[in-house]
């Protein structure tokens, strides 16, 4: 059975480029379809987050202003529900180690650009997780949390890796606009990674080794069953 870290964000704000504070969490159908994906194919998938800190999900993943119909609200709500006990009680990020896992998996909404994109236990967790081949997984804004990770020289650990983001051009349209603190594409091309984008809110998934990455919350359940993929060819 492999045995999956899945890395929650913490955050339930962040500053916008404007000085505001923007109410955010995690992406309720990234969290709920993957666990429920991942958990389905028999792998055991514990929950961590930064100081151990319940996750809060983000508002906006639960209604139509998020682009979430009712329907589909409901059963990422009543998923969420059946795993309340674990995401009430996530492990430290500091106190895991990438040696217990065979993959970590990070889902995304806003908020891990608020605190995983700078985690230095993260970092931690995905340098040593990359230099033992160990299935590193991150969906839609969660590719931020690959910031992290930097090598001795200041450089980008996944610098010269193919990889998908949430797109510039999917900010503009449906996520923060101008006011966003960072476009994630630009500043994942600029840190030096080759990112591949499809079509603005399409389920695109690419894998580079065991680097798999999501672009957005419709990549949700490929994401997850790259990610399982990914294990199986380990």
């Amino acid at each position: 059975m492999s045995k999956i870290l899945m890395i929650v964000s913490a955050a339930d704000s962040l500053e916008l480029a404007d000085g505001s504070t923007h109410p955010t969490g995690f992406w309720a159908e990234e969290v709920a379809a993957s666990h429920r994906t991942l958990l389905a194919a028999g792998a055991q998938v514990d929950i961590a987050t930064p100081g151990a800190v319940r996750p809060t999900v983000d508002a906006l993943s639960l209604d139509a202003r998020g682009g979430v119909s009712e329907t589909d609200a409901e059963e990422f709500r009543a998923y969420l529900d059946s795993i309340s006990d674990r995401l009430s009680h996530p492990l430290a990020l500091s106190e895991v180690e990438a040696t217990e896992y065979d993959a970590l998996y990070i889902p995304g909404g806003h908020a891990p650009m608020a605190d995983l994109a700078h985690d230095a236990d993260l970092g931690r967790l995905l340098k040593e997780a990359d230099s033992r081949g160990t299935v590193i997984a991150a969906l839609c804004h969660g590719v931020a949390a690959l910031l992290s990770a930097t090598t001795p020289d200041g450089g980008f650990t996944f610098a010269g890796r193919t990889l998908t983001a949430f797109s510039d051009t999917e900010e503009n349209q449906g996520g923060l606009g101008e006011n966003t603190p960072y476009f994630l594409e630009s500043l994942l091309r600029e840190r030096g990674a080759v990112v591949e984008t499809g079509a603005p809110w399409s389920d695109t998934v690419v894998v580079d080794g065991n680097l798999v990455t999501g672009q957005n919350p419709q990549s949700s359940v490929t994401t997850a069953e790259a990610t399982l993929k990914a294990l199986t060819g380990r």
